[in-house]
């Protein structure tokens, strides 16, 4: 499926797995994140990820906001992508996978009273996690609670497996649901329209595709023109040349020869215009005034020597403007009750064209008029948290209905055609046009041809406008490493890459994860650098490890910038603050349950190899102690802290190490805990998982073993479970199959062989004796052609009966003689019958002489 379709795609993510729908979020990366949902019961297009990380898609009639999860938007997800699947893969691979939300909590998202906006993004928190969900459920609890081998171990179990790809695992999944980190257009663009555009034979299935692909190479810098010049430009003189030809048709040939300029007389253009102005004082819908308009405007920037001016410009203005509406939308036609948003976009681009070709000025009031609906348009425009808005579809059913990509490129390409044309600034305020550029960055890389050159073709148009420049900030890098000494870089560009105004970015506040009121920073000033065109900060000491809000504002120089660039004001960007974590006081004790004293006490050193060796019985206890700190010394409170117990039968058992301050600290008691161990005695591993995604020296570390001595197991009591099978087994390496034969039995000597192969040939060589003795008698055999012909095939097929019995012997098997010996037999029977047939006959004319 892809963007655009029948219905409305309102993808609500949900993962389908052992029979059950788990409804917890799966985040999307910054780029294509989203938070969609509407306020009225709609049609929505839903895909769930099975077991094999493949989309299923299903449709739903309900509301959005009846939904427990988050609903993300079809214009800032392209099914087409990988990323879902691979993440998660990803997520499977390690056991990180959603956990299913409570019913309880279900209800209470139910029963949000916010519901004029549409959900917002859900932060980082354990949920995302298995593991770190339970810790951070476990943690508040003054005894630590034990979990044998059930779906939480056999998740660590697979985590735990690979130590690299589980921390930057962890790390990736973090930044990835961060807030967004808006990026202008890059190579990666360009990459992807060399895939995504491919000509065949040197052409395009039709010209509304060549001229999409020619201008997206257009606006990346792409030359491409050569390659499809020859075929392309073909099509369009035969287009143009038709008398039968439709607008449509006209309006696209024209578009691609404003790129490939081909050679079109001067007379096709002038019989073009008058077809084309004929149709617009006649039009009734829509889109017949938006293709013989647009047509006519290309016509006057293509040939300066056609006439193509509108004699009655006020009254097509007048027809257009009497398809709109009082919310700013307008219909596809006046047999047309529906208003359309996407409808909008087209009239303001026809109206444009109109304003252009009017042989005399338009009344202003009219164009007053037409300024105070594209306000009224937006004040229907959809939000998202991270400030982007886009325009979307009220009515589903609708016979022309858009996605909100093309809806929302449709507004833009009519806004800033009908701004270039009229006097006056349109009063759209320049945090909504910044948030339509932050909506079309927002999408990444959509998935197929027609959403890649409306998000193309739409930044084109805010690159270059006259209601607001937007100005896009971005960073190279949200993740700032103090034992690296990372600098902050900050970027701001036009939404093309283009260079800024002269402006200055300050640092305005930092806000850490812990704190959403108290900054942790003064205001500063970044230094700007004029070869990498880029702002840099020392971050600054007050900032530790940890995750935070940066807040930067940008500043023009110039006051006149200010009327013609668009900066939003203040931009949220979220920070990974990483560094190396110190362990101190590490030790391992094991005490007496009466008395408390230390019977055994070990020194650990969690940076390095540690090889312990401990005993004890189920009437002791077991203490594991350490404390964590960061570079400047304050307590370092991790995400994931686990201290694990696997029996060598293969049975684990997790537990979560709690703390207090800087001090970690968990103690194991036996006693009670014998049946949780399912009174297993022997040797069990002991192991450590402490995991981060700011701290850089994360670890799963193999401490030792210890011996505990449990007493023996009642009746009554429960018995360890079968061990997980790792489903991934099944690719492995097989095990190697040995088959003996059987013995031969014993072959007879050579001597009697070759006894018995001469008793073989012995009549054949009595036959052939007797043939030498009797002599040869061809006196019977006939003469004249025919009969001659018979009994030489006769003879020959005997030889080939002989010859086959010798394949026989040599090579063929039994089925293959059988078959080859019944044609033959079928051949002999037939010359045979004629050349018996012959002597019998030359046989009765004797004796009747």
């Amino acid at each position: 499926m892809k963007v655009g379709g029948r219905f409305q795609m309102r993808v609500c993510r949900k993962r389908r797995f052992e029979g059950e729908c788990l409804k917890e979020h799966l985040s999307p990366p910054p780029t294509l994140r989203a938070a969609g949902g509407r306020r009225s019961a709609n049609m929505y297009l839903q895909y769930y990820i099975n077991e094999n990380g493949d989309k299923v898609y299903t449709t739903k009639k309900e509301s959005p906001l009846g939904l427990p999860t988050q609903s993300a938007h079809p214009a800032r997800f392209s099914p087409d992508d990988m990323y879902s699947r691979q993440r998660f893969l990803l997520k499977k691979r390690f056991g990180l996978l959603p956990i299913q939300q409570s019913p309880l909590n279900e209800v209470k998202s139910q029963q949000s009273p916010k519901h004029n906006r549409p959900p917002t993004k859900p932060t980082k928190t354990a949920s995302s996690f298995p593991l770190l969900s339970q810790s951070l459920t476990t943690q508040q609890s003054s005894r630590p609670e034990t979990h044998h081998t059930d779906q939480l171990s056999n998740a660590f179990s697979m985590a735990t497996r690979n130590l690299g790809g589980f921390l930057v695992l962890i790390l990736a999944i973090a930044i990835c649901e961060a807030a967004s980190v808006f990026q202008p257009i890059s190579d990666s663009h360009r990459s992807a329209a060399s895939e995504l555009f491919t000509a065949t034979d040197g052409s395009f299935g039709s010209l509304e595709e060549a001229y999409e692909a020619l201008r997206s190479f257009e606006i990346l810098g792409i030359d491409k023109k050569s390659d499809i010049r020859a075929a392309t430009c073909q099509s369009v003189v035969d287009k143009l040349g038709s008398s039968t030809s439709a607008p449509k048709d006209l309006f696209y040939a024209l578009k691609v020869n404003s790129i490939l300029k081909c050679k079109v007389n001067d007379k096709i253009f002038e019989g073009i215009a008058a077809r084309l102005n004929a149709i617009a004082n006649t039009a009734s819908s829509l889109l017949d005034f938006y293709h013989s308009i647009g047509s006519l405007v290309l016509i006057k920037d293509q040939s300066s020597e056609v006439d193509v001016l509108l004699a009655d410009a006020g009254g097509i203005f007048h027809s257009i403007k009497s398809l709109s509406q009082s919310d700013g939308r307008w219909r596809f036609s006046s047999d047309n009750p529906e208003s359309s948003t996407y409808a909008a976009g087209l009239a303001l681009e026809a109206l444009s064209g109109v304003v252009s070709l009017a042989s005399s000025e338009i009344d202003q009031s009219k164009i007053g008029t037409l300024k105070s609906d594209i306000l009224k348009l937006f004040d229907s425009v959809e939000k998202y948290d991270d400030g982007a808005i886009y325009f979307d579809e009220k009515v589903v059913d609708l016979r022309e209905h858009q996605s909100p990509l093309s809806t929302t490129a449709s507004v833009v390409r009519g806004l800033t055609a009908f701004a270039a044309v009229t006097s006056g600034n349109i009063k759209v305020p320049g945090d909504k046009i910044l948030g339509l550029a932050k909506f079309f960055l927002g999408i990444g890389i959509p998935g197929n041809a027609k959403d890649f050159f409306n998000q193309l073709d739409s930044l084109a148009s805010l690159e270059s406008n006259e209601v607001a420049i937007p100005l896009i900030l971005s960073l190279p890098a949200t993740v700032l490493s103090l034992t690296r000494k990372d600098q902050l870089q900050v970027k701001v560009n036009t939404v093309l890459g283009s260079s800024a105004p002269p402006l200055t970015v300050k640092l305005v506040r930092a806000l850490s994860s812990g704190s959403k009121v108290a900054s942790t920073i003064e205001s500063q000033e970044l230094k700007f650098d004029k070869e990498s065109e880029s702002h840099f900060l020392d971050v600054p000491k007050s900032v530790d490890v940890g995750n935070y809000i940066f807040v930067f504002e940008v500043v023009l120089h110039d006051s006149e910038d200010e009327k013609v660039y668009a900066t939003g004001g203040s931009t949220q960007v979220q920070i990974f603050v990483t560094g190396v974590i110190k362990i101190e006081n590490a030790e391992i004790v094991v005490l007496d349950s009466d008395v408390g004293s230390i019977e055994t006490q070990k020194k650990l050193d969690l940076a390095g190899e540690n090889s312990l060796a401990l005993s004890a019985n189920h009437l002791q206890k077991l203490r594991l102690s350490f404390q964590l700190t960061t570079p400047f010394g304050n307590a370092f409170k991790p995400h994931q802290v686990f201290l694990k117990l696997r029996h060598e039968t293969k049975v684990e058992h997790i537990f979560v190490v709690g703390n207090s301050g800087k001090k970690f600290e968990i103690i194991l008691d036996f006693l009670g805990l014998v049946e949780k161990f399912y009174y297993l005695s022997g040797s069990y591993d002991i192991q450590l998982t402490v995991g981060d995604a700011v701290m850089e020296n994360s670890f799963f570390r193999a401490i030792g073993h210890i011996d505990l001595d449990l007493p023996e197991a009642p009746e009554k009591a429960s018995r360890p479970p079968t061990p997980a099978i790792d489903p991934y087994s099944k690719y492995g390496p097989k095990a190697e199959i040995s088959h003996i034969f059987r013995v031969p039995e014993k072959r007879p000597s050579q001597e009697l062989s070759l006894i018995f192969l001469g008793l073989v040939f012995l009549p054949l060589i009595g036959f052939l004796v007797g043939l030498l003795r009797l002599g040869v008698n061809l006196k019977n055999f006939p003469t004249s052609a025919i009969p001659a012909t018979f009994g030489i095939l006769f003879h020959v097929g005997i030889a080939a009966v002989l010859f086959l019995y010798v394949l026989f012997w040599l090579k063929l098997d039994l089925f293959t003689t059988l078959k080859w010996l019944g044609l033959l037999g079928v051949f002999l029977l037939f010359v045979g019958h004629r050349i018996l047939s012959h002597q019998a006959s030359t046989s009765a004319k004797l004796k009747s002489a």
